[in-house]
Parts: C-alpha cells; sequence; structure tokens
C-alpha cells in the first residue's frame, strides 16, 4: 500500500496550498516573497545544468529515433488530447480548469522521476537522461509556443514574446551557465544530491504558495466547488491511461526493444512540475494562475503512483525473464 500513498513532497505541497489558502501573501510581503522566488527558480535551474553529465549526453543523444519519439508524444500527441478535452461542454468543466488541463498536456517531461523509474523498471537510463534533459530544454521554447498557439496569454491570443523573454532569462540562462560551468562544479554538485534537494523542492514550494495566495486573494476557492476538483482528477487519470497505452503499444509497434520501450513509456507520459509552475509563472504573469497549476499538480501525484506500480511490473516481469533464461542454461546439455 505504501506505492500509493503520497510521498513526502506532496504532502508538503498540500501543506502549502493549505497555508497560502489561510495566510496568503499580501502587499509588500508578497513583492518582497516574489523576488525570492525568483531568484530561487534560476538557482534551481542553474543546479540543473550543473549536474548535467556531459559524457551522459553524448552517450544517449545518438539515439535519435527514441528521443523523436518521446518528443512527438511530448510536444505532439498530447497537445492533441489536450484540445480534445475542449470538447467537453463548460458546464461540466469550467474554461479555467480547462485552460491548467491543457497547460499540462504542452509542458515538458520530468527529469528526476522519468530516470529513476526507467532505471527501476530495467529500461535504458543513458538514453532517459538525455531525452527527458532534451525535452526540458525545448520545452523552454516550445512551451510558450504551443501555449500561443493554442490558447490566449495576458489578455490577447499568439506568441507572447515576453513570456519567451522571460523563460530565456530566467530558466535557459542559468541552465546554460550551469553547463559551461559542469566541467569544474558537476561532480560536487552530483555528490551533494541530498544538500543541494532543499533547493529543488523549495524553489516549487515557493511558487505555488505564491501562486496560490494570489490565486485566494482573487476568490479561488469561491469559484471552483468538489466537484470541479473531481473532473479534474478523473480527466488527468484519462489523459494519463491514454498516454501510457500509446507510448507502450506504440513503441513496440516502431520496434523498439524492451528497455527502450521503457524509456519511451516513462519519458513519454509524464510532465514536469519543476518546470511547469515556474513557466506557468512566467507565461502567465500578471493573471491568476492557481487554477492553471492545479491540474498540474493532481496530475503530478497521478503520474507518480501509476508509473510507481508499472516500472514494479516491469521489474518483475525483467527478473522472471533472467530467472528462466538462467534455468535455461542450467539445464542445457553440456
Amino acid at each position: 500500500m505504501r506505492r500509493f500513498l503520497p510521498d513526502t513532497f506532496t504532502l508538503l505541497l498540500v501543506a502549502t496550498v493549505i497555508i497560502a489558502s489561510l495566510l496568503p501573501a499580501q502587499g509588500q510581503f508578497a513583492t518582497i516573497f516574489g523576488y525570492a522566488t525568483d531568484c530561487a527558480i534560476a538557482l534551481l535551474f542553474f543546479l540543473h545544468g550543473a549536474r548535467l553529465s556531459r559524457d551522459v549526453v553524448i552517450a544517449g543523444i545518438l539515439h535519435w529515433r527514441l528521443h523523436i519519439t518521446i518528443l512527438i508524444v511530448t510536444f505532439g500527441i498530447f497537445p492533441l488530447l489536450g484540445l480534445g478535452l475542449g470538447f467537453i461542454p463548460e458546464t461540466i468543466l469550467k474554461p479555467e480548469l480547462y485552460l491548467g488541463l491543457l497547460f499540462v498536456c504542452v509542458l515538458p517531461s520530468t527529469v528526476q522521476s522519468s530516470i529513476a523509474f526507467t532505471s527501476i523498471a530495467g529500461g535504458n537510463v543513458p538514453a532517459a537522461i538525455c531525452s527527458a534533459s532534451a525535452s526540458n530544454l525545448f520545452g523552454m521554447f516550445l512551451t510558450p509556443l504551443l501555449v500561443g498557439l493554442l490558447m490566449t496569454t495576458g489578455g490577447s491570443a499568439g506568441f507572447n514574446l515576453g513570456a519567451l523573454e522571460t523563460i530565456v532569462l530566467q530558466l535557459l540562462a542559468p541552465f546554460i551557465l550551469g553547463q559551461v560551468l559542469e566541467p569544474w562544479i558537476g561532480k560536487w554538485i552530483r555528490s551533494k544530491k541530498k544538500l543541494l534537494l532543499p533547493v529543488d523542492r523549495g524553489s516549487i514550494l515557493m511558487v505555488v504558495y505564491l501562486a496560490f495566495s494570489e490565486s485566494v486573494n482573487e476568490g479561488l476557492w469561491s469559484t471552483f466547488s468538489v466537484q470541479d476538483i473531481g473532473v479534474v482528477i478523473a480527466l488527468d487519470i484519462l489523459l494519463l491511461i491514454v498516454v501510457l497505452m500509446i507510448t507502450m503499444f506504440g513503441s513496440r509497434l516502431l520496434g523498439f526493444n524492451k528497455e527502450d520501450e521503457i524509456t519511451i513509456t516513462f519519458c513519454g507520459s509524464k510532465k514536469s512540475l519543476a518546470s511547469g509552475v515556474p513557466m506557468a509563472g512566467a507565461i502567465f504573469a500578471g493573471q491568476s494562475i492557481g487554477a492553471i497549476v492545479l491540474p498540474l499538480m493532481l496530475f503530478h501525484q497521478i503520474q507518480l503512483m501509476a508509473c510507481a506500480v508499472i516500472a514494479q511490473r516491469y521489474a518483475a516481469k525483467k527478473a522472471e525473464r533472467e530467472a528462466l533464461a538462467e534455468a535455461a542454461l542450467a539445464t542445457k546439455p553440456a
């Protein structure tokens, strides 16, 4: 049962939302906290850049068929599914929550959890590292582009250059700086993973607190009912099931081996909370983003629970295959 329970970070996210609902940031404190949050996010992406080894990138980047497949799912099939949700009547799915679901569909894949689940399941780990990292790099440009094409931001339709500029300065520039300095500091940062984890998680909690504070001040919880939240959870689950089926069975039809199938399944079906929350703040600057990040927060926990079960199943089947192979060798005549 432990695999179905929320992890510590999810519990902290829930606690942050509760605190923001009861004690939302206001006035000068909100302004100062906003500047601190921007600095924390820049530090987060600097560390992401410094952690990524050049050798790992080179080892995985040559598997172009796998990477293209994952990118097509992440930035092609997912957004099409999101557009399909637009046919649901507004009486069932409110427009603000639909916007949040559509935003989930245009986000890049996760990095850490995709790699972790691929490793547990016995997949192609170097390719997963490269593909998940590439997804986040491309996402810095493709996500705001898709947002501009598929929805309205900043009160006007179309591609938002201001949002792209914010993302480049706040997210991409620190990431590139981290990559430049990786030969000198990368090994040390990778060895201090537990020490640096508070930066990784803390920056996201800061953004969530700020986002929900702004939304609460504008009446977020008086706008949505328990039924509205239930609809979002159901649609998050539906999205994940459909994409898991597409990645799992599609990779087999395309002729990928089992290790690559595992990598495509986990990297192609997941969406990044770590990248998504900061991007929401940049793309939808000046708007209430609590309703936009709410479907993402729910999708984050759902994908973790589902992928934990799937990874264990893949691992069990791999162990079974290896046991059968060893038994066959043992009984083979000399």
